[in-house]
């Protein structure tokens, strides 16, 4: 299996389908590639229909989608239980990972992910609402999930797709200093805590390269 990558200091679609393939515990070779070159876009004209990232070739399997990347490992590899079993908490799970993977847009053209970074922007409304959403999907799932007010879990209790396709969201809160409820800044801090999104996050922060158009704000 290959996962091909970019970034990982700013590849936020990336980060969600790596950091589904090593929580599950697969066995896969990571691509990185560089993003917004010209080598980018060669290697991966035979493998992606879409010449994006993250794309995954499991064989003569091909998958070029980070939320169909995560599926398709769960249902492969994880018997489908990467979503909650309870039909109800699947439902709303999947109804969230779906939220977070088409909407969100002012959050995502606003607060680029730049791990390394500790950075100022200036808020538009259109990105305070989509905070208090996010913020309020976070809090009520701590509510339900948490086993206490200060110390966060994943969002349905055990890890699942939701969380992968959140994980970039922590990480934009974290450059740009995003306030939030405490019941959210206790899953966050759970999210930082995986050892895998550990590993992601100290190969982003060793990364040089540049991409300008995911340098957003001023420096706090």
């Amino acid at each position: 299996m290959d996962l091909y990558i970019g970034n990982k200091n700013y590849s936020s679609w990336s980060l969600r389908a790596w950091l589904m393939a090593a929580k599950s515990g697969v066995q896969f070779n990571e691509v990185l590639l560089q993003l917004d070159t010209d080598s980018f876009y060669q290697r991966l004209k035979t493998v992606s229909p879409t010449l994006k990232v993250p794309t995954l070739v499991d064989g003569n399997i091909t998958v070029w989608d980070s939320l169909s990347i995560c599926e398709y490992i769960s249902d492969t590899y994880l018997s489908g239980t990467a979503w909650p079993q309870d039909p109800k908490q699947k439902a709303k799970a999947r109804s969230l990972a779906c939220e977070m993977h088409s909407g969100f847009s002012a959050v995502r053209n606003a607060l680029p992910m730049n791990i390394r970074a500790s950075r100022y922007v200036e808020l538009t409304d259109a990105v305070r609402k989509d905070i208090e959403r996010i913020d309020a999907i976070w809090s009520a799932q701590m509510a339900e999930f948490a086993p206490s007010n200060t110390e966060g879990t994943w969002l349905f209790g055990a890890w699942s797709i939701t969380d992968m396709m959140f994980a970039p969201v922590v990480m934009r809160f974290i450059t740009y200093g995003i306030e939030v409820s405490q019941a959210s800044r206790a899953y966050m801090q759970h999210v930082l805590s995986c050892p895998e999104m550990q590993a992601w996050i100290i190969a982003a922060k060793a990364e040089t390269e540049i991409v300008e158009a995911d340098e957003a704000g001023i420096d706090r």
